[in-house]
């Protein structure tokens, strides 16, 4: 056949009974077009080849003419859809295989009761009630329970931090004419019995603190003078120390010396008990242990200051005794021993103001003279120094509050003051400063309650000021029978 006579030969094509899409004949075929209908036409040939295609007319070996728009026919799915679509049943009507599972599982759940029903009959158990249930049943509370207060509490009760207040003027003064205006001696007391000893000049008085009561206890011959006193740790006996190196031990009650002791070359300016121990420091730097029970009274000398002894304390279980001179040292000594197990030269002034802590009992304060005006705090156990303050002006005295964690401090040159320290773990912090008196502060004793301070000063005044206002103790008596606010000592 003629090819160029077969090209003007048209066949006719039947019309779809679907809609026929639009057709564009002048739209241009791009690459991608032709391969996609080629693979159309391929597949169509391999089901029906028999039958002619009639998307597009071959009319020449080299060009093939669009006859009708390609689209993705709809009812071509994937064999992944196919099976997709064959496990899903209508959503109203279960298909026959869910149905039988259903019935499977129903089957399965009944066994399963009637197992679980005649394991609690063997048992003796109630299905019906829990294997852990309060019997009996729990107390309901008498009172209502205010959800928001019982879980919006705090873990820890809140503590308001509040400064407390503090006398500045003092509940007594008393008349204490020709008191000795000397750094390095120690005339003033308080005892357990709540009795104070001073000394004026050559004479000791005591004064009642319940009674209001004043009495001579001893006088020395004019050749000498009263250095220190100190009360026992009972409070019956009184020792005085002596300006020609003599320790006198009084019995308060009888007002009578029970005897003297001799020993040290120089005047006796410092006291100490520990129980039926008395040790004493001198001018000379040597600290004399007494034992006042029996004759050979000397039982012990401790050879560690070079310049005279001006504070000496025991610690209250008598295992250490710490001592402090005037040649700036700080000695810590074990009570078996005669050698010091510490010596501190940090002060650079006379140490006058020695005091052991009575709720930590390691832990020691030492106060400096005029060119040091330092407070220093020791550990004891290990000789390291914890805590250092500037007082600001000669420390004279240092004592600790029994019940609160605080310390008291009197000073002299320049500011004439005593002063309150709150000690914590945090540090030291100055609460108050107190003008005390119109000279220098030079001796101060604490009662046995531990509220009220008594200081004496060169200004011939001896001062009650309240430190504390704890009532955990019974009050002191020198408010209430003690006589007058102002009276003469002697």
């Amino acid at each position: 056949m003629d090819v160029s006579s077969n090209l003007s030969y048209i066949p006719k094509f039947s019309t779809p009974t679907k809609k026929r899409p639009l057709v564009y004949p002048n739209s241009p075929i791009t690459p991608l077009h032709q391969q996609a209908l080629l693979g159309k036409a391929s597949r169509s040939a391999k089901k029906s080849p028999t039958k002619a295609s009639s998307n597009f007319v071959r009319g020449s070996p080299k060009l093939d003419v669009v006859s009708s728009d390609w689209s993705l026919s709809t009812s071509v799915s994937s064999p992944r859809a196919k099976h997709h679509c064959s496990n899903h049943s209508d959503r109203f009507i279960p298909s026959r295989q869910n149905s039988a599972n259903a019935f499977v599982s129903n089957q399965k759940h009944e066994l399963s009761a009637e197992y679980n029903e005649s394991v609690a009959e063997a048992c003796g158990l109630d299905l019906n009630t829990r294997i852990l249930a309060f019997k009996p049943d729990a107390p309901e509370s008498k009172k209502p329970v205010d959800l928001r207060a019982q879980y919006n509490r705090p873990q820890k009760p809140v503590v308001s931090q509040t400064k407390r207040k503090f006398a500045t003027t003092p509940e007594r003064v008393l008349d204490a004419p020709g008191i000795v205006d000397d750094y390095y001696l120690n005339l003033l007391d308080w005892s357990s019995l709540n009795a104070v000893a001073i000394a004026l000049e050559r004479n000791v008085y005591v004064w009642n603190a319940d009674s209001g009561d004043v009495g001579g206890i001893a006088e020395t011959d004019e050749s000498t003078y009263v250095a220190g006193v100190k009360w026992s740790q009972d409070g019956t006996f009184l020792s005085v120390g002596l300006g020609n190196g003599l320790v006198e031990i009084y019995d308060v009650e009888s007002q009578k010396k029970l005897r003297t002791m001799a020993g040290h070359q120089s005047r006796v300016g410092v006291l100490a008990w520990d129980r039926h121990i008395l040790s004493s420091g001198s001018r000379s730097g040597a600290i004399h242990h007494h034992d006042v029970r029996i004759a050979q009274h000397k039982v012990g000398e401790l050879l560690g200051h070079e310049s005279e002894v001006c504070g000496l304390a025991w610690r209250s279980d008598g295992l250490q005794l710490a001592s402090g001179g005037n040649d700036n040292l700080v000695q810590i000594w074990d009570a078996r021993s005669s050698i010091p197990k510490f010596t501190k030269t940090n002060h650079t002034a006379a140490v006058k103001a020695v005091a052991w802590c009575p709720w930590q009992s390691n832990l020691l304060a030492t106060g400096g003279g005029t060119m040091d005006k330092k407070i220093h705090f020791w550990n004891a156990a290990t000789g390291s120094r914890v805590n250092t303050v500037d007082a600001g002006s000669q420390v004279t005295s240092l004592t600790w509050s029994p019940q609160l964690k605080e310390i008291i401090s009197t000073h002299g040159f320049p500011d004439n003051n005593l002063s309150v320290w709150s000690y914590g773990t945090t540090g030291i912090t100055k609460q108050v400063d107190i003008p005390a008196h119109d000279s220098r502060v030079l001796y101060s004793a604490l009662s046995p309650d531990g509220r009220i301070l008594s200081t004496a000063a060169s200004d011939e005044n001896l001062k009650f000021w309240r430190v504390n206002d704890s009532e955990t103790k019974k009050r002191t008596g020198i408010f209430s029978k003690a006589g007058p606010a102002n009276m003469t000592i002697r």
